[in-house]
């Protein structure tokens, strides 16, 4: 009775099936193992902040500034920047990008890959940002980290850098799902902001990670929602036509904030001492009469949306938080803008309601409502993410009844911000106008590594061969031929095995000294090639394609330090035959 094949669980065949679009199964494997990790890291952050917060503040939390004298938490803001400085400007710039931003460049331009430099600045940074009162979120840090850490472990086991682009997706949703206990949002916004697609393959695996983040955190901090809300409705429709306006001003503020934040530009010329305290003197200033611009403000939002903050306050945090909050990027410092946003789009969203219950106050809504709006509208304004800010509101919320009002007010911000020329923050930051990972074509590479279509019937061989060693070549029935050369200097070549069969049989070859016979020399066509790695991507492919002007690429399998294996052929009409037969 014959035997049964030994099934194969090699590490070299699962990063073979990694390479294909449907390796669904595998990438899920890494979703799990992703949001473990995340969620792990998750709670590491915030047990820092929560253990800075234990030493540091009167009543033990990170957010109680409120809670210190006017000198102290107007000094605070200074030493952080001095501290920032320090750690930071002495180092290239390149180490100093952090964020999602960064995310999104190294998810673009470098296959996901991170620096190892930057996730510990990450950290410390974060940190510093928080709990030295400037006007900072703590969502940034986090999705670096998770993402960079996600990334990290198929960079550690040397997988395809398709699968890389899904493990910093896994990671920023665990991130986001493990710091505000939204597992959906965090779904959301990973495929919505960070990887600007949809797909299966992309969707079960992030939410995979995004789950495994969730139970971590919860497995620490419970299961209690982020933030405790009043149960509040709309009401009476009369109440849409006053919640288009407020989002209406809602989009007004975020364009306002974009725009002021991409300042970078106009200020890269000033010092960097002065950028530094320039913010440090700014937040101290009005941090001495409203604490409660400093830090991620998350005790303030709760507060918003219970309706107990005095107006002087929400006037406070609908615009000297969020002027903060951009002075603070335009000079330089790396911060999260998600807690600060949703700070402010809900003092702005309460000052609405309450002015709309001055105007109207027999039909006008509960205010917490038009804070809870607020927010929604103003995070998807500045990110043009609707479904994320969605998905947000009704995971803090826990209130369904809240997002027909809801759906209103994100799209009407959305809009009316996109109108002031805004492409969304993050991508803002990086680049004007089209981003790659928005052209479908891009997009439709980057799932693939060059192992799923490269053409493996080959055989290497030298320019010179014997007549019985061409024969021996073409035994195996390979399609292409690989001739090495004789220095590195010279392209390496691959001649259609048909071609040399050919030949051999209308007897057109004839031997040079010693009988041996010149594949060079072989009617045919030749192709120069250019070679790449196994892990790379069809977009690399083709990029490498043009950026060599060859028809092909010889793909390169590292086996060992100084041991390179030809393990196929990738040519330019093979990536086109696929996107248009398969993708």
């Amino acid at each position: 009775m014959p035997r049964l094949p030994k099934p194969d669980f090699s590490l070299r065949r699962f990063r073979r099936q990694l390479a294909s679009v449907d390796a669904l199964p595998q990438l899920c494997l890494l979703g799990l193992a992703a949001g473990i990790v995340t969620g792990g890291l998750m709670v590491a952050f915030r047990l820092t902040l929560d253990l800075g917060g234990i030493l540091f503040m009167p009543g033990g939390d990170s957010e109680d500034f409120e809670l210190l004298s006017p000198e102290i938490r107007a000094l605070l803001p200074l030493l952080a920047v001095a501290v920032i400085g320090i750690g930071l400007w002495r180092q290239p710039a390149a180490a100093r990008k952090m964020g999602v931003a960064h995310v999104i460049e190294r998810l673009t331009y470098h296959q996901g890959r991170f620096p190892f430099r930057n996730w510990l600045n990450q950290f410390w940074v974060g940190v510093v940002t928080v709990l030295g009162g400037l006007s900072a979120g703590r969502e940034g840090p986090a999705i670096h980290l998770g993402a960079a850490a996600a990334s990290g472990i198929g960079e550690k086991f040397r997988l395809p850098h398709n699968s890389l682009r899904v493990l910093v997706a896994c990671g920023t949703a665990a991130g986001i799902s493990a710091s505000f206990n939204t597992p959906i949002a965090g779904v959301i916004f990973a495929m919505e902001v960070v990887m600007m697609e949809y797909t299966i393959a992309g969707f079960m695996p992030v939410i995979l990670a995004s789950t495994m983040g969730a139970v971590i955190a919860q497995l620490v901090y419970g299961s209690e929602p982020a933030f405790q809300v009043p149960s509040v409705s709309l009401g009476s429709l009369s109440n849409l036509p006053w919640i288009v306006v407020s989002a209406l001003f809602i989009g007004l503020l975020a364009g306002g904030f974009v725009h002021l934040a991409q300042g970078n530009q106009r200020l890269a010329g000033w010092p960097v001492w002065f950028k530094l305290s320039l913010v440090g003197l700014a937040t101290a200033t009005i941090a001495w009469w409203y604490p409660e611009v400093q830090g991620i403000g998350y005790d303030s939002l709760a507060l918003s949306l219970n309706g107990e903050l005095a107006l002087d306050v929400l006037i406070a945090l609908m615009i000297a938080k969020l002027i903060l909050s951009a002075l603070t990027i335009a000079c330089g410092i790396p911060i999260g803008i998600i807690g600060p946003v949703l700070v402010s789009g809900a003092a702005a969203g309460a000052l609405c309601g309450l002015f709309g219950g001055w105007i109207w106050p027999a039909m006008a809504a509960d205010p917490s409502l038009y804070a809870m709006l607020g927010m929604a509208a103003m995070l998807g304004a500045v990110l043009q993410a609707p479904l994320a800010a969605l998905m947000a509101l009704l995971e803090l919320t826990h209130n369904p009844n809240i997002i027909l009002p809801g759906m209103l007010a994100v799209v009407i911000s959305g809009l009316t911000a996109r109108q002031l020329h805004c492409q969304g923050f993050y991508i803002s930051m990086i680049q004007q106008g089209v981003h790659p990972l928005q052209q479908p074509l891009m997009q439709a590479l980057s799932r693939v590594s060059v192992p799923a279509v490269m053409e493996r019937r080959l055989i290497c061989t030298q320019r010179m061969v014997a007549l019985d060693e061409a024969k021996a070549l073409l035994e195996g029935k390979p399609s292409w031929i690989v001739i090495l050369r004789s220095n590195d200097d010279k392209p390496t070549l691959a001649l259609k095995a048909a071609d040399l069969a050919r030949a051999l049989l209308d007897h057109t070859l004839e031997p040079h000294a010693y009988g041996r016979l010149d594949l060079l020399e072989v009617p045919g066509v030749r192709l120069d090639m250019a070679p790449i790695h196994a892990e790379a991507t069809l977009t690399e492919a083709l990029a490498r394609l043009d950026k060599d002007a060859v028809n092909a690429l010889y793909v390169a399998d590292w086996q060992a330090p100084k041991a390179q294996r030809i393990s196929g052929i990738i040519t330019r009409d093979a990536i086109e035959h696929y996107y248009r037969d398969t993708l």
